[in-house]
Order: structure tokens, then sequence, then C-alpha cells
């Protein structure tokens, strides 16, 4: 059985290890196979790219680049880096599982 990752898109992150240490960004993608993220602002490399539709003369170009999940952690509403846990709501007779931050039990 695959452990679902519990950080999603459009959460607000902050990296706690490697070169952008502290740095905070907002996730734009989840790689669910290799545990990697995408995060604004973060892991920028110079890359060499050929010519394209999108880009006409190629060159080099700044792109954010993944990393792994491990190195960040989501943010609560106080701005402050959490741990997240998994709770059942029950809602309409359906029991859905809730995102909650560890550090003040707020619903994420």
């Amino acid at each position: 059985m695959k452990k679902t990752q519990k950080i999603k898109t459009e959460d607000i992150v902050q990296v706690i290890a490697g070169n952008d240490k502290g740095t905070q960004g907002r996730v734009l993608d989840v790689n669910d196979k290799t545990n990697r993220i995408l995060v604004e602002g973060v892991n920028i490399r110079t890359k060499h790219e050929k010519p394209n539709p999108q880009n006409q003369k190629g060159g080099r170009v700044k792109k954010e680049m993944p990393i792994h999940y491990s190195n960040v952690m989501i943010l609560d509403d106080e701005k402050n880096p959490t741990r997240i846990g998994i709770k059942r709501e029950d809602v309409n007779g359906k029991i859905v599982p809730k995102r909650y931050a560890k550090s003040n039990g707020k619903n994420l």
C-alpha cells in the first residue's frame, strides 16, 4: 500500500534543509512517485534550453527545480512550521479525512 503525501498543491511551506533553508513559498506541483515537490521561488537553477515556440531565442533560463518533500514543513495559520495530522470527521453521514496542524490543532 502506497502512502499519500500530506502536502498538497497550493499549500504554503517553509524549507527546513538545504541551500534555501528558511525560505517560504507556495507548492506548485507534487510528484507522488519521486516524493518531490515544486515550490515557488525555491531551488532555482540555470538551464540551457534550445529554441522552442515559447522561447524563440533559447539560451540560459532560470527555473525552479523540485526538492524532496522531507525538506519542507507546512505553515499553519499563524505562519509557524508544523507537522500534519489526519483526523476523521463526520460530514453529512460520511466519514471524511481532514488535515490539521499538530501545533495548534486547527484544520488546514
